[in-house]
């Protein structure tokens, strides 16, 4: 991705051995098609044109790995309780996570982008009602998975503690969709709300202050959705504004002030729940704490390159390293969402713990 403005000249090369009308961008849309250069330039410029679609199929390939294996890897020699459907379920909620995390961030980001002085008129594409339907798909899949799994009718399962939650996201899920698909996209915040709430009551079963633990949730949900789901749209508006490198900078940079304030709030209730559900002597030897040390990891990486990104974007005005970094900050953050939803599915640790 470059960031740069017009030559003065249009006729002047924009590149070594390219024409000036390969670097016109697309009037519309967030991305260019894949295989396809404007101006029809051919070459080193047009094989790398399959970079990025070629590593997305990668990250979306292993992410589905993740999701599918994790859950029994990470249980393996632990002893513990084989989860019918462990895969599943997982790739479910981390559709329903991602959904969550697509929706918020189309709701808050642009909210940093109106301010910015001197910025473009154009606007990514909204992704908020296919997202939202997606949700509510992996919700209602839950629910047919939990009726097979326990050997319920449909109407039976929403009888229960774990169908009735899932039916209430389901739902709440479907009206964000008509919100977003509204004139006003706003009134969605309502039934995100009750779908956090509702996600935070059903991760929470246990005996043992379950209140406390589904505020924690709440509290972590939301700034890990507003977290990835704003990056992402702030990636994407800056496509948009590749030739506006000014306006792009100030965008990247009202959304690090934005993300300090998530990532202090991540952080602590992070530590809250670690602490309240973890017991430390089966932080290795039980499947929860397996995949909270990976998650663990995982948020490191995520740290430095979010570091990194602000250095740089602090140092240099051209916005094109910053968003580099940036854009595998998202990558990252996308395994997160799947190693989160492995969290959700593995067994109470204390189960081990308490064991004679």
């Amino acid at each position: 991705m470059r960031f740069s403005g017009p030559p003065a000249d249009p006729a002047a090369p924009t590149g070594p051995g390219l024409p000036a009308a390969a670097a016109v961008p697309a009037p519309t849309g967030d991305v260019p098609c894949a295989g396809e250069i404007p101006g029809g330039a051919s070459g080193p410029r047009a094989g790398r044109s399959w970079t990025a679609p070629l590593l997305l199929c990668a990250a979306g390939v292993l992410a589905l790995l993740v999701a599918l294996l994790g859950p029994g890897l990470v249980a393996r020699g632990t002893g513990e309780l084989r989860i019918p459907g462990a895969g599943l379920t997982t790739v479910l909620r981390t559709v329903l996570f991602a959904a969550l995390a697509l929706h918020l961030g189309e709701l808050v980001a642009p909210q940093l982008v109106r301010p910015v002085r001197g910025r473009p008129r154009t606007a990514v594409r909204s992704w908020a009602v296919y997202a939202s339907l997606a949700g509510a798909a992996a919700a209602a899949g839950q629910i047919v998975r939990l009726a097979a799994v326990s050997d319920l009718g449909i109407t039976e399962t929403y009888g229960t503690r774990e169908g009735g939650l899932l039916l209430l996201i389901a739902n709440g899920l479907v009206l964000t969709a008509f919100c977003a698909a509204s004139r006003r996209p706003a009134l969605a915040l309502a039934p995100l709300a009750l779908v956090i709430g509702a996600e935070a009551l059903r991760a929470h079963p246990e005996a043992y202050s379950p209140e406390f633990g589904a505020a924690l949730t709440v509290v972590h949900l939301t700034a890990a959705s507003l977290w990835t789901g704003g990056l992402l749209y702030v990636l994407r508006t800056m496509w948009l504004w590749r030739d506006s490198p000014v306006a792009a900078h100030a965008l990247l940079g009202r959304y690090a002030r934005l993300a300090i304030w998530l990532y202090v709030a991540l952080a602590a209730t992070g530590t809250a729940s670690t602490l309240r559900r973890l017991p430390l002597d089966v932080v290795f030897t039980s499947a929860y704490g397996r995949t909270l040390l990976v998650k663990l990891a995982l948020m490191a990486v995520v740290s430095v390159l979010a570091v990194a990104a602000r250095r740089r974007m602090l140092r240099d005005a051209d916005p094109s390293v910053a968003h580099r970094l940036a854009r595998r900050e998202q990558v990252v953050l996308g395994l997160v969402v799947v190693v989160s939803a492995i969290l959700t599915v593995v067994p109470d640790p204390h189960w081990i713990s308490l064991r004679p």
